[in-house]
């Protein structure tokens, strides 16, 4: 019997990782420097230190920038990008369907406090969780299970009565190696990556109701 449900935060409550992956892609090009998804794909959902687009920048064109100027031009350039993207389609509806069947919710996230919660705060979804982990909460982010592992030890919920909601290969090896359910719903910059262990894929959550979700997971 599924008791909880638990939910990434980056590419799979809001579409960030999408306009993230562009914001580089665009600062990169301002230096004539292409930027591979195969690349940055490393990074997405997980560990952000396994590949640096600055360093890649600086290889690509022989010579040291200043990185706080860069960082600075990167998020100019993101918050272009982002400033009409909201709550991805069907996120909410989940969060009131898991309310109303009385299910736990957690939210289990590879990235730092200081950026989850002001995009939660925007979006106004703090108060459906009973349980939010990020990167200081943990030694191992995902693919490491530890994140998964918090929420659940929190919301006393054994894994097998879990489910997670993924958008990334990362977050769903997580998932896998917590010994949780998996749905995965990738988003336009993840539907184009390889993904494993998983439950059922979704490419919206619009498609399918909860309801319908957990019955089909048993």
């Amino acid at each position: 019997m599924i008791r909880a449900v638990v939910f990434d935060f980056d590419g799979l409550i809001r579409d960030t990782e999408t306009y993230e992956y562009y914001s580089f892609v665009n600062l990169l090009g301002e230096y004539g420097v292409e930027l591979p998804l195969e690349l940055y794909s490393s990074r997405i959902g997980g560990d952000t230190n396994t590949f640096c687009p600055y360093s890649y920048l600086e290889s690509s064109i022989g010579r040291t920038l200043e990185r706080e100027r860069l960082r600075e031009r990167r998020r100019e350039i993101y918050a272009e990008l982002i400033h009409t993207e909201k709550t991805r389609p069907g996120v909410e509806d989940y969060l009131q369907a898991a309310q109303r069947m009385g299910l736990r919710i957690g939210l289990a996230s590879s990235a730092p406090s200081s950026w989850v919660m002001p995009n939660l705060e925007e979006l106004g979804l703090v108060p459906y969780f009973e349980c939010i982990r990020t990167h200081e909460d943990a030694v191992r982010v995902k693919p490491d299970p530890e994140l998964y592992l918090n929420v659940l030890d929190a919301l006393g919920v054994n894994p097998r009565q879990a489910v997670a909601f993924e958008d990334s290969p990362n977050g769903a090896l997580a998932a896998f190696r917590a010994n949780m359910r998996c749905v995965i719903v990738p988003n336009k910059l993840t539907e184009q990556l390889t993904f494993g262990h998983y439950d059922l894929r979704l490419s919206s959550m619009k498609d399918m109701g909860l309801e319908e979700v957990l019955a089909r997971l048993g």
